[in-house]
């Protein structure tokens, strides 16, 4: 797997990292044997990024990679989030951006990942009770304690990163983003970040599996949040959506390459580090092995052409969701 800055503040990271929320949380039941052996392949593969955050379990999810990660920390880059309140007791609350909840949360999520530094913290969303230069404050504090090395936010607007980036400079951004959601093309976030040297690390590059080609809505169990709060898989707007997953996998297949592989290669080619999640080792080598996958001029305007800026329907969480995004 090879490497790439991620920002301009020296982090360097595998080209695709591994999204672990699915490990944990909001997919249904997953074995924790398989999630570890996945984790394992995952270093053998050569990615080095892992993605998690306090609310996925909650905190179930910190702990799976501390285990997962133990006498390995030297090979791995941790990614974790705060901003989601969870009390001691795993019970979940408002956004929360102050330097005190985020002081708290730190030190639980250093516990609970079993490391006395995380290499990137992000806040998860955007407190608008708190001016952002007071909780960029507290994470700056952080990396001069030495408990953080990197800086990011999650689902911010150009204004906020602008300011933000003021008080610290950032390293990422963590933001929804594949052929099925290019929102950060029109909005103006690709281009901010780009012009401030920010690094951008696309979740749910797969289209939470849509553009996998194998999700199957009659299969998802009743753990799955996808049945209930992902707009783009209710039955209204399933055909649209399918549709533009067979003109993709059209063009993949002309590739020799599966639709889920030249999602993730598009993603690449976009400048932003995907981190693609599975609990499967099948799928996570497939993963990788879009990391190989060239795109052409030609197949870069193919896929334009299946899945322009706008084209899927539904938005990509129900309204409670849509609320805390891009502030």
């Amino acid at each position: 797997m090879k490497r790439v800055k991620l920002g301009g503040q020296g982090l360097v990271v595998s080209a695709e990292g591994l999204g672990c929320m699915g490990m944990s949380a909001f997919y249904g039941p997953s074995d924790e044997a398989e999630n570890l052996a996945t984790l394992a392949r995952a270093i053998e593969l050569g990615i080095t990024f892992f993605d998690t955050a306090e609310i996925y379990g909650p905190f179930k999810n910190e702990q799976l990679l501390a285990k997962a990660f133990k006498g390995k920390r030297d090979k791995v880059l941790i990614a974790t989030k705060v901003g989601s309140e969870v009390s001691d007791a795993g019970e979940r609350g408002a956004v929360n951006g102050t330097p005190a909840y985020i002081n708290k949360a730190i030190e639980r999520s250093l516990r609970h990942l079993g490391t006395d530094y995380v290499d990137l913290y992000y806040l998860h969303r955007i407190d608008l009770k708190v001016q952002i230069e007071e909780s960029i404050g507290a994470l700056k504090r952080l990396v001069e304690a030495g408990k953080v090395r990197y800086i990011g936010v999650s689902e911010a607007a150009p204004e906020t990163l602008r300011r933000a980036h003021k008080v610290h400079p950032l390293t990422a951004l963590q933001t929804e983003y594949s052929l099925f959601e290019r929102s950060p093309e029109i909005n103006d976030v690709l281009k901010t970040v780009r012009e401030l040297d920010i690094g951008f690390v696309s979740y749910s590059p797969l289209g939470r599996g849509f553009l996998t080609g194998r999700l199957q809505t009659s299969e998802l169990g009743d753990g799955d949040f996808r049945k209930v709060m992902y707009p783009r898989l209710a039955p209204e707007n399933i055909a649209h959506n399918q549709a533009i997953v067979e003109r993709i996998t059209a063009v993949a297949k002309s590739k020799g390459v599966t639709p889920g592989q030249i999602a993730l290669a598009w993603t690449m080619m976009q400048g932003t580090v995907p981190i693609p999640g599975t609990r499967r080792i099948k799928y996570l080598e497939e993963n990788a092995e879009a990391a190989d996958v060239t795109l052409t001029p030609a197949d870069l305007k193919s896929l334009d052409e299946a899945a322009p800026v706008g084209a899927a329907a539904g938005d990509r969480y129900v309204a409670a969701g849509m609320a805390a995004l891009n502030h």
